[in-house]
């Protein structure tokens, strides 16, 4: 839904949403779409993504930027971007942080949350045909599937890149579809979400203090260079997948949400908690190491537990962690379509 004036407080909110939408996106299994569709405005921002179109253009190249902003809804879209943005350098860093140290128990969270996303949108579902079972069916068996893929070697040519940031771009747009666990199987996730980033953050820090020795460092600027494509291709998937789900929202409501629900179901053995990493294996039998030095995860073993330990009843704990915040983020988001 469109919104012309937003107060203070719901301005700190969408920035809020933008920095949980980019966590959930930076997490491979995990989708930013959950997090907008299960907070109330997966709708007003897929509506307002379409926005951006040849009229939209039409008044940039005019100068009606007053216009152009208020046809996009651009206080919406620039806040929760914004959000976006500031969790690529902050939430996301500390999330990678924690990820590394209790990976047990930051999964199981996760695990947490998407379960309660499934509950969150199976009980507000009212159209159980035969036709949307099916839809239901085959997207869980897309989930699935795609957990189940060995993942491909990196590959820096950049149309290749350029096809991942439209691929990447998946999982905010399409909730259950996690575009970091993409990109990982397209072989490009450290490339494009960890060296590419940590690029541009070095580029940053540098230009803050004035030392650009960083532009003679080919290997610096072929990372920026990739970086500058990824985004590229992940704004042209943005504004496509946008105006097809638009589409779809207006004339298979309930058929798409039926897809959703079944990407969001499959998803959950991806981010099943309780696994162990496997990593890649170089020429010479090692693990190999990205150019951080750090080991270049492949798949996941994953098990079921059978011991009962501290570790596992805390993991259970975080999984119904991850269902009350669903379920409190539903509860606001419900609160808010009533206001509006």
């Amino acid at each position: 839904m469109h919104t012309e004036t937003r107060s203070f407080s719901d301005k700190m909110w969408l920035i809020l949403k933008g920095l949980a939408m980019g966590a959930a996106n930076k997490v491979p299994g995990v989708s930013g779409g959950v997090v907008a569709f299960v907070a109330g405005f997966y709708e007003e921002f897929i509506y307002s993504l379409q926005k951006i179109n040849r009229k939209s253009f039409k008044l940039l190249l005019a100068g009606r930027f007053r216009s152009f902003w208020s046809y996009i809804n651009g206080k919406f879209l620039g806040l929760l971007i914004a959000g976006m943005l500031i969790s690529y350098f902050s939430v996301s860093l500390l999330l990678d942080i924690a990820i590394k140290n209790y990976p047990l128990l930051v999964w199981s969270a996760f695990f947490g949350m998407i379960i309660g996303s499934i509950y969150y949108i199976a009980k507000d579902f009212k159209a159980w045909t035969r036709q949307n079972i099916f839809i239901l069916i085959a997207g869980v068996i897309v989930g699935i599937s795609i957990s189940l893929m060995e993942p491909a070697q990196e590959n820096s040519n950049l149309f290749f890149v350029f096809f991942c940031g439209i691929i990447g771009v998946s999982g905010m747009t399409l909730p259950g579809l996690s575009g970091s666990f993409i990109l990982m199987l397209l072989g490009n996730y450290v490339l494009l979400l960890v060296d590419s980033v940590n690029a541009l953050y070095v580029t940053i820090v540098k230009s803050i203090t004035l030392d650009f020795s960083y532009i003679d460092d080919p290997l610096h600027m072929g990372l920026l260079t990739i970086l500058i494509v990824f985004a590229a291709g992940s704004l042209t998937g943005l504004i496509t997948l946008s105006h097809f789900l638009s589409y779809l929202l207006k004339h298979f409501k309930w058929g798409t949400n039926a897809a959703i629900l079944g990407f969001i179901i499959g998803s959950l053995g991806v981010v099943w908690p309780w696994k162990i990493e496997v990593f890649e294996i170089n020429e010479m039998g090692q693990i190999a190491l990205d150019s951080n030095g750090t080991p270049i995860l492949d798949n996941y073993n994953r098990f079921i537990p059978t011991a009962v330990s501290l570790e596992n009843v805390l993991a259970v704990f975080f999984i119904l962690i991850g269902v009350f915040i669903v379920v409190w983020l539903g509860k606001y988001g419900e609160k808010t379509r009533k206001i509006e």
